[in-house]
């Protein structure tokens, strides 16, 4: 049954859904499945496999709470063949809980203590309300208790109105407790309520001014305002409620309840439904739907931080780059470190050309020192403090140099303090203290974003929009699944990859990554794939999963650099022999022709495919891979924008047109440098012509887009900007 609903949930064959389970239940990895598995699964994308496994571990633990449900009410004797039919046919988790509601152990209540009372048969009468003569205390005399000893203990009540109010919390419990009540009344109130704030000081001017008497429709609420009110609220800037449709919800529930208007129960019936409604069900309802709402939004935040996070960890690597990275700063003087194409150190100082030394020409001395020594032709300023000034102190310099061909570039350095205060970056360079260390990732971010950013936690790449306040265990697992994704599509060099970077391959842990690189250390390169099986703790379950991704340069075998699994050598092998191809024509960078020489010998992939016993897929991928090893896929991707001279936001006007770098897409729109201090802003109404739903849609992290001004705030530093052009 999960795997009909998982097909017919994202639109998948049964089949393909059905073997990717048994795939996942044997534990493969999900990088692995996509890249060698893909005749198995249909060609599905590791997104889709990933969402794939996200619902069926939901689905997997909605049918466990269903049998915990059933047994626990089992054990009560209350368990009835339309009970358990109910919970089993339940689609949502939800679902199940409501309808264990009434079962579930709970502290003494009203009701409780009426049921202690022996008055549960009253409020049976009254529930049905088929009474039509008499009085509704008339009723309850026969429920009165004359023993004061059972009175003194709450054995019984000792009036006919304590009675007659004890019935009636019984009854108000059983219609909070009713499932398809529950649901009813949420869907009214998710459908019609409305989600108000208002200020917590109203004298106090705060961030939060706009929503200080504020409402928005439940169903309508924009994810990102749903997190900055919940931040409000948490800040104490901010009171907020749920305003719900009482009187449509009441009419509702008593249109379902009152089954009687002639009944003398009728206006205690009105009366207990209001009760019901309002101490009861009102109160868990609407936190449960504020849970909901934040729920939904901290799920979208994670996309979002998902998708950014992708994009700038696949933007390209700038190859053969010697480069000066600087890492600004005030009263300490900005750190400089000199890196080599390789990322190795060449050389470190500190210059002071920002306030209060302000020595322009002792740095400009020592910049230039350093560019002419080590032929560096790439300066990679980090955008944190004192940025902007050291911007406009570089951009003067190159200017008054006249050095051909040097440019400079902006580095997100989120997270450069975390790495250089680490533990990871007091193993690698134990000698440098940390402003260093920050400096050279922020070089070495240029050079090669993913193996550098996989040395921080995903969530202070600080690409997205409130990370601090959503669930930060999902944010980590969501984004540990990015980072994982990314390494494996692009794949890692065996004899230079660090610990932090093997440790996201497939089926790698941190302790098999630092036994590979100890393993490296002590007998040299690797020269053949075989030859992780020997490294401690990497057995061949280890090795089927992560081999693919592992590239050896220049090594024993030509497959060895490519992302071709060892498990599909020998038909690789073969392919070649038939084709009449040499396999050292892959080392010299590959066999340009193979595809002409497929179409000249069988005519076809699928005929190949049907002789070499292999599927088409994973053909396609060989033939890809020979014809040009290890591709990397990030070539695809929008280069860095350079820049050699520097604008202020005083030079910016209205309808002024620039290149700019989006550098984190939000809700609402995104965030483009265009060279000057403060990130412009292209609201999601300004990103295209058409309409607009999700800016992700138009733009990711990285994107080189092509912007106009539209409005300029000094005072606010606020940009405002447009793509529509």
């Amino acid at each position: 049954m999960i795997i009909e609903r998982l097909a017919k949930e994202l639109g998948l064959k049964v089949s393909y859904v059905r073997a990717t389970v048994e795939l996942i239940d044997e534990g493969n990895t999900i990088p692995f499945i996509a890249r060698y598995r893909k005749e198995v699964t249909g060609g599905m994308s590791d997104v889709v496999l990933r969402e794939l496994e996200e619902r069926l571990t939901y689905f997997r633990n909605l049918e466990e709470r269903k049998q915990e449900v059933i047994r626990l009410i089992e054990e009560q004797g209350k368990l009835t063949e339309e009970l358990r039919e109910e919970i089993l046919s339940a689609d949502v988790l939800q679902r199940v809980e409501d309808l264990y509601k009434p079962y579930r152990q709970k502290k003494a209540t009203r009701a409780s203590k009426a049921r202690e009372k022996g008055l549960e048969p009253l409020a049976v009468i009254i529930r049905l309300m088929e009474q039509t003569e008499g009085t509704p205390l008339e009723a309850a005399m026969p429920f009165v208790c004359h023993d004061p000893e059972l009175i003194e203990a709450g054995k019984g009540a000792a009036t006919a109105e304590e009675a007659l109010a004890g019935a009636a919390d019984i009854v108000a419990e059983g219609i909070a407790e009713d499932a398809d009540l529950i649901q009813a009344v949420r869907k009214k109130t998710f459908e019609e309520g409305q989600l108000v704030s208002e200020a917590a000081d109203p004298e106090e001017s705060t961030v939060y001014d706009m929503y200080y008497d504020y409402s928005e429709a439940l169903s309508k609420i924009p994810n990102h305002r749903v997190l900055a009110i919940n931040r409000g609220e948490k800040e104490k800037k901010l009171k907020v409620k749920v305003k719900a449709p009482v009187e449509s919800i009441l009419n509702m529930l008593k249109k379902q309840v009152i089954r009687n208007e002639k009944s003398i129960f009728l206006e205690l019936m009105e009366a207990t439904v209001e009760d019901a409604y309002k101490r009861l069900m009102a109160p868990s309802i609407e936190r449960e739907l504020r849970n909901q709402l934040t729920e939904r939004a901290e799920k979208d935040a994670v996309k979002v931080f998902d998708k950014n996070t992708e994009s700038l960890l696949m933007t390209p690597p700038v190859k053969g780059a010697r480069v000066l990275a600087i890492d600004p700063g005030y009263r300490t003087g900005c750190k400089v470190t000199v890196l080599d194409e390789t990322g190795k150190l060449l050389a470190y100082t500190t210059i002071y050309p920002t306030e209060p030394k302000r020595d322009i020409a002792g740095a400009t001395k020592t910049i230039l020192a350093l560019i002419e020594k080590y032929k560096a032709n790439v300066i990679a300023i980090g955008n944190g403090t004192a940025s902007r000034e050291t911007e406009i102190f570089i951009a003067d310099l190159i200017r008054q140099s006249g050095i051909k061909d040097l440019q400079y570039t902006i580095v997100n350095e989120a997270g450069a303090s975390i790495y250089s205060a680490s533990k990871l970056a007091a193993e690698e360079y134990p000698d440098l203290d940390v402003t260093t260390k920050g400096a050279m990732s922020i070089g070495r971010r240029l050079q090669d974003p993913l193996a550098e950013l996989v040395k921080i936690p995903p969530r202070h790449i600080g690409v997205g929009q409130y990370q601090h306040d959503i669930n930060q265990g999902l944010l980590d697992e969501a984004l540990t699944k990015v980072v994982e994704d990314c390494v494996n599509r692009v794949g890692v060099d065996l004899n230079t990859a660090s610990p932090s970077l093997l440790s996201y391959i497939a089926g790698i842990n941190s302790t098999i990554a630092k036994n590979i690189v100890a393993y490296r250390e002590e007998k040299g390169r690797f020269r053949d794939r075989s030859e992780l099986k020997q490294v401690p703790r990497l057995g061949e379950k280890t090795f089927k999963q992560c081999a693919g991704f592992m590239r050896i340069s220049d090594g024993s075998n030509p497959f060895d650099a490519t992302a071709v699994h060892p498990e599909s050598y020998q038909a690789a092998e073969l392919m070649l022999e038939k084709l009449n191809i040499d396999k050292s024509e892959i080392a010299k960078g590959g066999a340009k022709q193979i595809e002409q020489k497929i179409a000249e010998t069988y005519g076809s992939l699928d005929k190949l495919a049907e002789v070499l016993d292999i599927g088409k897929m994973t053909l396609a991928d060989i033939v890809s891979e020979i014809k040009k090893p290890a591709r990397d896929p990030r070539e695809g991707m929008p280069p860095v924008v350079f820049r050699s001279d520097v604008l202020s936001i005083e030079d910016l006007k209205p309808d002024m047109e620039l290149t700019g770098t989006v550098r984190n897409v939000v809700d609402f729109g995104a965030f483009v440098d265009i060279g000057v201090k403060v990130d412009g802003l292209v609201h999601i109404s300004q990103l295209s012509h058409k309409f607009v739903k999700n800016p992700m849609d138009v733009v990711s992290v990285g994107d080189t887009v092509k912007v106009k001004v539209l409005s300029v705030d000094p005072e606010k530093q606020r940009v405002s900007l447009t793509m529509k052009l």
